[in-house]
């Protein structure tokens, strides 16, 4: 029996989702790894076509019964996989060195998935308070409903991830960098912590990308990403990608009989047995795609698929235009505070500097002297800087958290993600660095002048 859905005929040369983990790391060894997924000898054009379909054609009634049963391998509905999704999953899945990957339509439904698969009421999750304020209210409001509690303790405290476990703990939870107050996660010690007690850690890498790093080479089991952001890295598509690393042990942890014990929701099966290294993605597939319905458009995984060929050009341009940036306004007298590790007085200085040695994000916030209505007018008085709710663009972005992406969260859930009233955050584009901090210079002027 087939780990998963595999490709119709017409599609078969294109890489499953479910390649063995030994290939993938051959893969990744090899040259043009932006090409993985690309099925050069039935489509010989440099780029994949867009399947825009909902469902594939049977060869026989036989056929379609044995692609139910998972006994045969190929498409049968696009909410469960579709060949042009499958490209941008496998690129994904060679990018982080996982097991394989399922896009979903956002980094919200992936988070969710992530979640869903693996526990239900009466579980727990050990979380970093510093989130985007989306998981904070999914995690302290919307899950807790349906019986699941989040206990949030600071990233940093290493001891806080120790003391937080319970008997129903089911997953550690965090951001490789929290936003927007970029406090690194330490990701080797969090994931030993949690693997001594047989729990995976799920990391959200969406401000990191596989350009910056890889949580799987530090200890984490899963991975997700808003594609939205610096994958897609032009503002057009909402996407979401979550991946397996294929390495965490369901059957020796003792605490999964989600993955260990007959589902009847899909004919008794144990997904452990049915695949060693895949065991997640099959659960999440079968199960979470299908009763959830988050699955991503085939023009959106297209979308994201050109994104990614320019990731590392645009992630160096990132690093460049934020080293500068941030120079400029540690310097600043009207500036407070400057939350990013590039900066010694960053607590997380030390740890992004062994993590992260290429760049730690272009996300990140600071804190003007003054009153909130100067905050306004310093955003007001931008000029190339977009004000509007979104990261990873290949535009500058600016926002005011308190007041938008983190404006449901208490003053103590504020606090813990590093946010006050005065908290600008920043998302550094590509634009000429020199024209960026002219823009801000302009706007600071503007925010003392509303305050003399």
């Amino acid at each position: 029996m087939h780990l998963g859905v595999k490709y119709s005929p017409q599609c078969r040369d294109i890489p499953p989702f479910d390649t063995p983990w030994r290939q993938l790391h051959a893969r990744l060894r090899r040259p043009r790894l932006r090409h993985t997924g690309a099925a050069r000898r039935r489509h010989p054009r440099p780029r994949h076509p867009i399947h825009l379909t909902t469902s594939f054609v049977f060869e026989s009634s036989d056929h379609a019964a044995a692609l139910f049963n998972m006994e045969r391998g190929g498409h049968v509905y696009s909410r469960i996989s579709n060949p042009t999704n499958a490209v941008f999953e496998q690129r994904m899945a060679a990018l982080e060195g996982g097991a394989g990957a399922i896009a979903v339509a956002s980094g919200q439904a992936a988070l969710h998935l992530a979640i869903c698969t693996l526990m239900g009421a009466g579980s727990h999750i050990v979380a970093s308070t510093a989130l985007y304020g989306g998981s904070q209210n999914l995690l302290h409001y919307t899950l807790r409903r349906f019986g699941i509690e989040t206990t949030f303790v600071k990233p940093g405290d290493i001891d806080a991830w120790r003391a937080a476990i319970r008997h129903n703990t089911k997953l550690f939870f965090g951001e490789t960098v929290g936003n927007p107050g970029l406090d690194v996660l330490d990701i080797p010690t969090v994931s030993a912590i949690a693997h001594e007690h047989g729990i995976p850690l799920l990391v959200d890498s969406t401000f990191t990308t596989p350009w910056l790093m890889k949580p799987f080479e530090h200890g984490a089991d899963l991975v997700y990403h808003s594609a939205t952001k610096f994958l897609s890295g032009h503002g057009t598509v909402i996407g979401g990608v979550v991946v397996d690393s294929g390495a965490f042990d369901w059957e020796g942890s003792g605490r999964f009989p989600e993955m260990t014990a007959p589902y009847e929701g899909f004919h008794n099966m144990v997904f452990s047995e049915e695949s060693t290294v895949g065991a997640f993605l099959l659960r999440a597939r079968r199960e979470g795609l299908r009763d959830f319905g988050a699955c991503m458009s085939p023009h959106t995984a297209w979308l994201i698929l050109q994104g990614i060929e320019t990731l590392p050009l645009r992630m160096e341009r990132h690093m460049r235009n934020t080293e500068k940036v941030v120079e400029f306004l540690a310097g600043q007298p009207f500036v407070e505070r400057v939350g990013h590790p590039l900066l010694e007085s960053h607590p997380s200085h030390p740890l992004a500097q062994k993590l992260l040695p290429r760049g730690v994000a272009s996300v990140f916030s600071f804190d003007l002297k003054g009153t909130r209505e100067q905050g306004k007018k310093f955003i007001e008085a931008l000029k190339i800087f977009s004000h509007l709710a979104n990261v990873g663009d290949c535009r500058s972005l600016v926002i005011h958290p308190a007041s938008t992406t983190h404006f449901r969260l208490s003053d103590d859930a504020l606090a813990g993600a590093g946010i006050t009233q005065g908290t600008i955050r920043l998302s550094i584009g590509l634009e000429d660095p020199d024209d960026l901090i002219d823009d801000l210079k302009r706007a600071l002027k503007a925010a003392e002048k509303a305050g003399a």
